[in-house]
């Protein structure tokens, strides 16, 4: 049956109120994650860039999967819990403040979508030719050839904008059992035994040495 000019306004007017309606969802959903990046921006920047003084990492354009999961492993406790965790007790309580359904997903947008952060090194004595050995040996299956990380592969995490004291605080707590060790924690059960494999300080630092050369 043809449609009659009525019905052709009509779903015109209907296409278009569906049109507006979505744009004002997801500009509200914007405005919303940046209303709570507020809180955040105390510890990570204005930019997410990070502040090592207060043990806050470079968080700027990391995808949001990744954004995501770590903000629900602080609210629910898989990470965050122990008491050699300093800087993970500091960031459960602000993860537990995004109460609202949407609100993860919201800030993490909002996060995702900044210009990425490229922190520049302070680790000092570390051997990026000696770190791309131990790095390919070790963690490219999970992490890939250039550290973006893996979803599929349990979250494996972006490695490759990250900042260098917080990659080495990282691995150490993975090794001593303060991160990972904890259950329902399935990504850091399988990062625990990879990072066992680094024989000492020094392995740590050469391979955080080499994953800062992958920041593109």
């Amino acid at each position: 049956m043809a449609l009659n000019r009525n019905h052709v306004a009509m779903f015109a007017l209907v296409a278009v109120s569906c049109f507006v309606v979505g744009c004002s969802a997801r500009a509200d959903e914007n405005e919303r994650g940046a209303d709570l990046y507020r809180l955040c921006a105390a510890c990570h920047g204005e930019s997410a860039a990070g502040y090592e003084a207060v043990g806050a990492p470079a968080i700027a354009g990391l995808p949001q999967w990744y954004l995501e999961a770590q903000l629900k492993q602080f609210r629910d406790g898989t990470r965050g819990t122990h008491f050699d965790d300093i800087m993970g007790m500091r960031m459960r309580p602000m993860a537990r403040m995004l109460m609202r359904d949407g609100d993860v997903e919201a800030v993490s947008a909002h996060v995702a979508a900044m210009p990425v952060a490229r922190p520049a090194p302070s680790l000092t004595g570390g051997d990026a030719d000696n770190g791309k050995a131990i790095y390919t040996a070790t963690c490219v299956a999970c992490h890939g050839a250039d550290g973006v990380g893996n979803q599929g592969m349990l979250g494996a995490a972006p490695l490759n904008h990250s900042s260098d004291w917080y990659l080495f605080r990282q691995v150490e707590n993975f090794r001593a059992g303060v991160r990972g060790a904890r259950a329902g924690d399935q990504g850091g059960a399988l990062m625990r035994p990879m990072v066992l494999q680094l024989a000492d300080e020094q392995a740590i630092k050469d391979v955080v040495a080499y994953i800062m050369t992958l920041a593109n």
